[in-house]
């Protein structure tokens, strides 16, 4: 498998996207961490906004991290292509996560001309157990494929 080179838009490009492009989530304040080809590191950092009755971090808050983190994985594939929009998205809930900043790791597992497939995993602060799962698919608009040809993505091996 070929290692992927660089990621078809820049952490800047993309921050400046999510901020204006995906204003709701990017109010939250999300941080891109890291960002490859065809994966992608966010963190949400803590608001008192996030908490909900009981202590915890709010659904609405874990699954929109997780869409953007999604929405951000793919574009890291394709470049700007604005209206990459979700078509599906299905987040379990795996346990009680603290009133503390979340992070979501995000790949893309398949990448086809019109879909993209991917998962998405969510983490409280400083734990390394998931407290969320999400799965989604992407519809693509058309594009230029070449972008995806240059970076190299490989799908990940099937464990």
């Amino acid at each position: 498998m070929t290692e992927p080179t660089a990621p078809a838009i820049t952490k800047e490009e993309l921050d400046v996207l999510i901020r204006e492009g995906v204003p709701l989530v990017g109010g939250f304040g999300v941080v891109i961490d890291s960002l490859g080809a065809g994966t992608i590191r966010l963190r949400l950092p803590y608001k008192d906004d996030f908490v909900r009755p009981g202590g915890t971090v709010t659904g609405p808050a874990m699954f929109g991290l997780a869409d953007v983190a999604l929405y951000g994985a793919v574009l890291s594939l394709i470049g700007r292509v604005e209206l990459a929009v979700t078509t599906s998205m299905t987040i379990n809930f795996l346990r009680r996560p603290p009133p503390v900043a979340i992070a979501a790791e995000a790949r893309i597992l398949k990448m086809g001309k019109r879909l993209a497939y991917g998962e998405v995993l969510v983490f409280s602060e400083g734990d390394p157990e998931p407290v969320a799962h999400a799965t989604g698919t992407y519809s693509i608009p058309p594009h230029d494929p070449v972008k995806l040809a240059v970076s190299g993505y490989q799908p990940p091996e099937a464990e």
